[in-house]
């Protein structure tokens, strides 16, 4: 077991963490979620000054949580990739500073591979090959995971990511910031067959499109005005979005044959998609790895895994050399996703 300090300060939520191999011993989130409600979304220069306020705060916290400090850890660990470069440089200076300092191994990881690997903090001994969707507000993509530290990417999206979609349907339908949330509280009172809604990508096995559907979400506003039943719109955009990921999921479970099914990123908090996936995992006997709704969303206890994992693989990074990029570079597949969370 390794002690780690974990930072993730990727896009809008700072987090620090304390992770020993698979136990989190304390994970501390400082949201900006109030902040960018008045935008409407994710300023980045505003995101970035932020995190320079609240990094050390949260650092100093998740340690005190942790009943540990700096001086007693194994190694310490950083979001490098991807993300908004002013918002990740802010943690990886920190991290860098710390590892300087006080003399500690340090460990650059990719964002996506800490929502993957979400799953380590499950009790259960993992089963692999496992197919994992991971879908956010930036990012929508079917994996593969032969073991960990070998992705292979089926399929992303095209356009915008399945978070993107809620995030821009709530708002069309005069809802708040984050839209995932308000639209799952609407869909609970409302009728998802009520408006027909588009499937994009429907002849596709793996890859998705939600572009169309903020479109036709606009038209539907437009269309019925204050005639709309904005708990019907949402049952129907919230159908729409996880009929399309499940089906993804289910024709990789048909072609690949894997031994387990994960769910992971913001979009996983979703109580409906959820229990699509566990319902999907009984029907093909395999166990669904779901993390906690506290590992979902960003968060640094999810970067600390990750670096657990690296660290038994004998994998490290020199502290003065670690750059940030606003792209990953996770997925042995020519055409990876290069988009960044936000």
């Amino acid at each position: 077991m390794s002690l780690i300090l974990a930072i993730e300060s990727s896009c809008d939520e700072t987090s620090a963490a304390v992770v020993n191999g698979r136990q989190v011993f304390s994970n501390v989130v400082a949201t900006q979620i109030e902040m960018h409600q008045k935008w409407g979304g994710v300023v980045p220069e505003a995101a970035a000054r932020a995190h320079v306020e609240a990094i050390l705060p949260v650092i100093q916290e998740s340690l005190s949580i942790a009943n540990t400090s700096v001086s007693e850890l194994d190694a310490i660990a950083v979001t490098n990739r991807p993300g908004l470069v002013g918002a990740l440089s802010v943690g990886v200076t920190a991290a860098q500073s710390l590892a300087f300092a006080y003399k500690k191994p340090l460990i650059g990881v990719d964002h996506l591979e800490g929502h993957l690997l979400a799953i380590l903090a499950l009790s259960e001994e993992l089963k692999f090959p496992c197919i994992s969707l991971l879908v956010s507000g930036g990012h929508s993509e079917l994996v593969l995971i032969n073991k960990i530290g070998d992705y292979q990417l089926l399929g992303q999206t095209r356009d915008d990511a399945a978070g993107e979609a809620y995030d821009k349907g709530a708002r069309l339908l005069g809802l708040g910031y984050p839209g995932g949330r308000q639209i799952s509280e609407q869909a609970t009172e409302g009728n998802p067959k009520r408006y027909d809604l588009p499937r994009g990508l429907s002849k596709e096995r793996y890859d998705m499109s939600f572009s169309g559907l903020k479109t036709a979400v606009l038209r539907l506003v437009e269309k019925e005005g204050n005639n709309i039943s904005v708990p019907d719109a949402a049952a129907s955009l919230q159908a729409a979005i996880n009929d399309a990921l499940i089906k993804r999921l289910r024709n990789a479970i048909e072609d690949h044959n894997p031994t387990s099914i994960a769910l992971c990123g913001g979009v996983a908090a979703n109580p409906d998609l959820r229990s699509r996936v566990e319902k999907l995992a009984e029907q093909n006997r395999i166990p669904a790895y779901i993390p906690p709704f506290t590992l979902c969303t960003d968060n640094a206890a999810m970067i600390g895994l990750a670096a657990a994992a690296h660290l038994v693989a004998g994998v490290g990074t020199n502290a003065l050399n670690l750059q940030v990029h606003p792209h990953s570079v996770l997925f042995n597949r020519a055409d990876a996703p290069q988009d960044t969370d936000s």
